[in-house]
């Protein structure tokens, strides 16, 4: 960042990307072809120190309907277009990101909170995942069956599903959306995004950048629409609409059982990607070294607001002291402050909602007879406004906690001692999520048992490699409350399409 860069206030930082892409400090938040908005005024405060960078108009029951409609209209041209052609404009897609790299990057950091590094990875993401469906709009495939009838061919086909509705969190506020609605692109999809409501303008920021690729490919833009607003004015409409044959959501639990019950109701499909309670098991063989790093980058990176966040660690008790010595040293060398600062690796919790929930956490861990040995400190002073910083925390609990089984969005850490390695898989899949896991060990044969049917029951399962982040190549997502959806990579396209 320059030195200007530096000086300059979160909002002059925030206007000053803005007028990079085209967005106004009081901005519509419905784009259906063209920006519009006739709802609520949505407040955009930054999560950094509190201050205001911008309006959102919100969609109304009739912008809603226009956003459908133009989605809808643009599928019938779209799903005509040859895959390769349509892979050819998220090509375009992609290279946009590349070129914009570095400004929404920073907006998310403004917006949600992240540290620069972490912002620019997710736009490496949405860049990456563009790359990849470039190559699978080459080949989507079916399948030619023998048939049982003479002089017959039967034949397996996948055609496109039409308007896919996209709900997404604030922790990946762009992410997210690139995952599926550039897989859902090439399928033959148009997608109508909602975005949390604590970070409309990365979102905004996205669908100006495909509005100006799909206008220089000559292509309708209502390929790729948004409409901005709250749970029971967008996100109910979406579920019940039976013109948005698929919804993807991310979120919590509670939301995506929501999600399933209205759009089951209907007999549509939903791909959820909802909560995560994720764990670590240290063996004795371990790099401790290598598993240390990857503990504090899954636990206390995006200050625990990852639904791949590490949250709890199997330690064995051979090794427990050791491994709670180098943490502690290393939790405390974490610098906690404002995301936009080289040298910062933990930014804000994203507002004071979240802080209270992992105070309330913290009180009721400790009143089931957990101890906190390290941090969960709510920072004080000038340069933590507005309260929404903490220091990353270590808990040390026991499996049976009600907390345990229980998801706090925050940097929490629970320590956790085990004997034999049975135990710790079966403490480890006690929990009702199961998205990402992760074993350290040296032993072939542990890692082998934790990868197998016996092992970890999480969609995800890693060896050496912590908790936190997924490649694009791989389908994402995860079993039991988790959800059972799966994004990105290998082969989740099918989700995006219909059978034939």
């Amino acid at each position: 960042m320059t030195a200007r860069g530096k000086s300059m206030t979160v909002t002059a930082r925030a206007r000053r990307i803005f007028r990079k892409f085209g967005i106004s400090a009081d901005q519509a938040g419905v784009f259906s072809g063209k920006w519009h908005g006739r709802g609520t005024w949505l407040e955009k405060r930054s999560p950094i120190d509190g201050s205001l960078i911008g309006r959102v108009r919100q969609a109304s029951p009739a912008d809603y309907d226009a956003a459908v409609r133009a989605a809808r209209g643009a599928f019938l041209a779209w799903r005509d277009l040859p895959a390769p052609k349509r892979g050819e404009v998220v090509r375009c897609l992609g290279q946009a990101l590349r070129e914009a790299k570095e400004d929404l990057g920073a907006l998310v950091g403004i917006e949600a909170g992240k540290i620069l590094a972490e912002g620019l990875g997710e736009v490496q993401e949405m860049i990456d995942i563009c790359d990849f469906a470039v190559g699978l709009s080459r080949q989507l495939h079916g399948l030619t069956i023998a048939s049982e009838r003479k002089d017959h061919r039967m034949m397996e086909q996948w055609h496109p599903l039409g308007v896919v509705g996209i709900i997404s969190a604030f922790n990946f506020p762009v992410a997210v959306w690139s995952w599926n609605s550039a897989v859902a692109a090439v399928c033959g999809d148009t997608t109508l995004w909602k975005p949390s409501e604590k970070t409309p303008f990365t979102a905004i920021a996205c669908i100006k950048i495909a509005e100006r690729v799909c206008r220089e490919c000559r292509v309708d833009p209502a390929v790729f629409c948004l409409v901005v607003g709250d749970g029971s004015s967008v996100g109910e409409r979406m579920t019940s609409d039976r013109r948005i044959p698929l919804v993807s959501a991310t979120g919590s639990v509670r939301m995506g059982r929501r999600v399933a019950e209205v759009v089951g109701k209907r007999l549509g499909r939903s791909l959820l990607e909802l909560g995560g309670n994720n764990g670590i098991i240290i063996a004795p063989s371990a790099d401790l070294g290598l598993a240390v790093r990857a503990v504090l980058f899954g636990a206390a990176g995006t200050a625990g607001q990852r639904c791949t966040t590490t949250r709890r660690l199997f330690i064995h008790e051979s090794i427990y002291d050791r491994v709670v010595r180098r943490l502690r040293k290393a939790y405390a060398q974490i610098p906690v402050g404002n995301p936009l600062d080289e040298g910062t690796l933990m930014g804000p919790l994203i507002d004071s909602a979240a802080v209270a929930g992992m105070q309330r956490a913290l009180v009721a861990v400790v009143a089931e007879g957990a101890r906190v040995i390290q941090g969960g400190e709510i920072l004080k002073g000038r340069r933590y406004r507005p309260g929404h910083y903490v220091r990353p925390c270590i808990v040390e609990a026991r499996a049976d906690m009600t907390l345990i089984h229980e998801e706090t969005f925050a940097p929490i850490l629970y320590l956790l001692r085990y004997r034999r390695l049975a135990d710790a898989v079966r403490d480890h899949n006690a929990v009702p999520q199961g998205l990402s896991s992760a074993i350290f060990t040296n032993d072939l044969r542990e890692a082998e048992l934790f990868l197998s049917a016996r092992g970890s029951d999480c969609g995800i399962a890693n060896v050496n490699i912590g908790t936190s982040g997924a490649e694009i190549g791989g389908a994402f997502g995860g079993e039991k409350d988790t959800g059972g959806g799966r994004e990105s990579g290998s082969d989740a396209w099918k989700a995006y399409m219909r059978r034939q």
